[in-house]
This record gives C-alpha cells, sequence and structure tokens, in this order.
C-alpha cells in the first residue's frame, strides 16, 4: 500500500512555524496531505507580559512557556495542520543570553538523544517530506541549528524521507523587504542587514505560491500575541503583508525521487 503523503516540519520554537512554513503548512493540509508540526522548545526565553525579557524583573519561564504553547495550539488550528508533536525542551535563548547555559536547554541535549526522539516520530508518521532550518539555523539561533541537527541525523538515522528541505530567505526580496519597513518606520534608522543575511537566489530550489492562505497565516501569526514586539510582519500594511507572504522558499538539500531541479510543490515526483 502506498504511503500517505505526509509533510513534517521540525522547528525550534512556537510561532517559528508561521513565517517560512505556515503557507506550506495550510496549502498541503487543504490538499488533503498529512501534516505534522514538531516544535522542540516551549519557547521559556519568550517575552513576558508587557515585553519584559528573560532575566529581567517579572519574568516568569513556567507562565510564558504555558501561555506559548497555548498560542501555538491557537497557531495550529489556524494553519489546519492534522498533528502537533511537542518535545518539550527548555528554550536555550538567543547567542550570549544566560539561558545559554542552562542544562536542560535544547542546544545543549545530547544531538543523538533527541535525534533518537524525532527519529520515533518519523517512524510513526513516515514523512516523505521533511522540512526545516539549514546549517545555520537561518540566522544562527542556537535552537535552530540544533532542530536542523537533529531533523538532518533522524533523516539519515531512519532512511525514511525522500526529501529534505531548508528554509531559506531570498536575500534580494528580505532587502527590498527592509528598506520597506525602515522608511516606513517600522526598523530603526541605524540597523543595517548584514551582507550574508539570506539565501543567494542561486542556492534556492523550491518556490511555492501559498498566495490563498495569506489569511491563514496571518491569522497564526497573530496567535502568537505575547510575542507581538518581535514580529515586525504584524505591523506592516495589508498589501506588503500579502507580498511577504505569498511565497515560501525552500533549499532542497536531498532528494530520491525524479523531481525537476527547480519546483513549485514540495511533493514533486512523489504524486501517484
Amino acid at each position: 500500500m502506498d504511503r500517505e503523503l505526509t509533510l513534517m516540519a521540525v522547528h525550534a520554537h512556537p510561532d517559528d512555524e508561521v513565517i517560512g512554513t505556515g503557507g506550506i503548512l495550510a496549502r498541503y493540509t487543504a490538499e488533503g496531505v498529512r501534516t505534522v508540526l514538531v516544535t522542540c522548545t516551549n519557547g521559556e526565553q519568550g517575552d513576558g507580559p508587557g515585553g519584559v525579557k528573560p532575566g529581567e524583573p517579572g519574568h516568569d519561564d513556567a507562565a510564558v512557556a504555558e501561555r506559548r504553547l497555548a498560542e501555538l495550539s491557537e497557531s495550529v488550528a489556524h494553519l489546519g495542520i492534522f498533528h502537533l508533536e511537542l518535545l518539550g525542551y527548555r528554550d536555550s535563548g538567543m547567542v550570549g543570553w544566560e539561558g545559554n547555559g542552562h542544562s536542560g536547554a535544547f542546544a545543549n541535549v545530547p544531538v543523538e538523544t533527541a535525534a533518537a526522539r524525532l527519529a520515533e516520530l518519523m517512524e510513526r508518521y513516515r514523512p516523505q517530506v521533511i522540512v526545516t532550518y539549514d546549517e545555520n539555523g537561518n540566522y544562527g539561533h542556537p535552537d535552530h541549528i540544533q532542530a536542523h541537527r537533529i531533523a538532518v541525523a533522524a533523516a539519515e538515522t531512519t532512511g525514511i524521507p525522500d526529501k529534505l528541505y531548508y528554509t531559506a530567505v531570498p536575500r534580494e526580496g528580505i532587502r527590498q523587504m527592509f528598506e520597506f519597513m525602515r522608511a516606513n518606520g517600522m526598523a530603526p534608522d541605524d540597523f543595517e542587514l548584514p551582507d550574508d543575511f539570506g539565501t543567494p537566489e542561486e542556492l534556492i530550489t523550491s518556490v511555492v505560491d501559498v498566495a490563498p492562505y495569506v489569511e491563514n497565516k496571518l491569522k497564526a501569526l497573530q496567535a502568537h500575541a505575547s510575542q507581538g514586539e518581535n514580529i515586525p510582519f504584524l505591523r506592516m500594511p495589508p498589501e506588503a503583508q500579502h507580498q511577504a507572504f505569498s511565497r515560501e522558499y525552500f533549499i532542497r538539500k536531498t532528494c530520491r525521487v525524479d523531481a525537476p531541479a527547480h519546483e513549485d510543490d514540495l511533493f514533486a515526483g512523489l504524486r501517484g
């Protein structure tokens, strides 16, 4: 019997599922593909009520995690994701934060330990397609890098996925968007994007049209209200939001089926 078409997205924190993969999760769910979201941490290092940062008076890790997981459930409902799996690790925080040194932080868990748990989920759902971050976690976040490591390790150990993708941010597109945000007061005048920020166009293999699902994506993003200060997309005008969210970009790293070099469907080569 043919395996049920299944997409598994491996993300680090509650809210990470939306920006780069919310559209494909909504689209493929609508097409009848089984969608599975694996969230590795509980998001303890996010903002508390009133924007209180980790380490500041009033920041309660447990309360932040509880709220962020509730927001994640709401986001999942807006995107229509079939299955949410929580690995439950502790959020490590950004590079240089005190949380980096916590013994239970996700980034400090042995890769083989966390990968074994993810491998169990791959065995259960048997996804043909896996999506996660690139080697740098897209922007260097320790938990994103760890999510990448365990996803690659679990895929290699199980041999189950036919295709493995990394999320991508087109370099030229993000620069144009940043300039728009700065011109409209949504980004500091003195902040400059690093020259190497984003993905060179020539590395992007797959561009998926998710325009019909922009509203799902926006509602999912709005569900993560506790982190709204860190989500500038919510402050953009509707036309700019639509432009930003109507396509999602990926780098295909492995492929064991016959598929074109440049795709508009992550399941190219897998459909009957």
